[in-house]
């Protein structure tokens, strides 16, 4: 089992940064990626970036390209999330989930840090 705690959430302006990070415990050896997900009030959970533990392949979701960076410190156990040039539909609550292997779904989820953007 894996433990996954997320922190680096708060209220930050339009056009302003901030960095998520989600630490692993447990069975971090059992991780074959880590993803970020968000879920505005009312709407659905969003994809936001996928990292796979053992390699550089990342994925983004469209809405976040090229404006958000996943990365990772294995000696750490710790995905990041640097988020730039924020929008207010960036507003939501950020999940970090774990999957251990690419054909099982993401099965270990963090409690969510809220992120609020400002206009």
């Amino acid at each position: 089992q894996v433990q996954l705690v997320e922190s680096g959430g708060g209220l930050v302006q339009a056009g302003g940064s901030l960095r998520l990070s989600c630490h692993a415990s447990g069975r971090t050896d059992t991780i074959y990626a880590a993803a970020w997900f968000r879920q505005a009030p009312g709407k659905e959970r969003e994809f936001v970036s996928r990292v796979v533990w053992n390699n550089e392949l990342t994925y983004y979701g469209d809405s976040v390209q090229g404006r958000f960076t996943i990365s990772k410190d294995k000696a750490k156990a710790t995905v990041y999330l640097q988020m730039s040039n924020l929008k207010p539909e960036d507003t939501a609550v950020y999940y970090c989930a774990s999957q251990p292997n690419v054909r099982t779904p993401f099965g270990s989820w963090g409690q969510g840090t809220q992120v609020t953007v400002s206009s």
